[in-house]
């Protein structure tokens, strides 16, 4: 992979940003106007076009802006975005959700499942090492206008209740990616092309003899600096409360 310089990293930053803000392919002169980049807009016009070339930007059909890919997206997660820390009153407020099922596994994931729908306004999904999928927060996605296309969520339908799809996904994903501090699918890798707008997060907990994944599907444009430490925090506490 080629090394990007400060100046790529600073734009391709400003490009994700604006398009987690905003949904619609960014343009150089909102840039300039925003980020204070400190070069014109023909300077990011020219890097923009050396992103795209180097694939972590692309130009949707019949529009002047970029929109981050995949690639881009992934670098922009898990080099360059700040977490925001949740609040001490916000990680009470999970586990007291959660605490009284500690001893029942199903109810625990459950209700683990419908507080980070709850709190993340997307999909949540659970899978365990038994093959139960967890799903709340559907209804969520239609707040979203990568929903409004009724192929996207469709194939979102389609595979709610497919645990074989989602078990398959991520048995690929935790082969492949080593010890990561989560996990992160984008676009293609959800492996439809009518998904290729939603991201999927996620975290695996141990819970005893039980084990599997938690995370949310949404956009890719997903605010992942407040989603990423819930589904860490949820995924965490899972473990934490079974253990004994």
């Amino acid at each position: 992979m080629a090394q990007l310089t400060n100046r790529q990293i600073e734009i391709l930053k400003a490009v994700v940003e604006e398009f987690i803000e905003t949904a619609r392919p960014v343009g150089s002169a909102p840039l300039e106007k925003k980020y204070n980049l400190g070069v014109s807009p023909a300077t990011i016009r020219n890097e923009m076009s050396k992103l795209t070339q180097l694939g972590y930007l692309k130009k949707p059909h019949a529009s002047a802006g970029r929109m981050p890919t995949s690639m881009g997206l992934k670098f922009y997660v898990k080099n360059l975005m700040t977490p925001k820390k949740l609040s001490v009153a916000e990680e009470v407020g999970v586990k007291e959700k959660i605490w009284d099922y500690r001893h029942d596994f199903d109810q625990l994931i459950r209700e683990a499942t419908r507080e980070l729908a709850r709190r993340t306004q997307v999909l949540a999904v659970a899978t365990t090492n038994e093959g139960d999928l967890y799903t709340c927060g559907l209804a969520n996605l239609l707040d979203y206008q990568e929903f409004f296309d009724i192929d996207v969520t469709k194939t979102i339908l389609s595979l709610i209740d497919q645990q074989d799809y989602w078990l398959r996904l991520v048995e690929k994903a935790l082969a492949t990616a080593g010890e990561e501090p989560f996990y992160l699918l984008v676009g293609e890798e959800l492996e439809s092309q009518f998904l290729e707008p939603c991201g999927f997060v996620y975290q695996s907990y141990q819970a005893g003899p039980h084990q599997g994944i938690i995370g949310v599907v949404g956009p890719a444009r997903l605010r992942y600096g407040r989603v990423v430490p819930l589904v860490d925090y949820v995924a965490n506490l899972i473990s934490e409360l079974t253990q004994g």
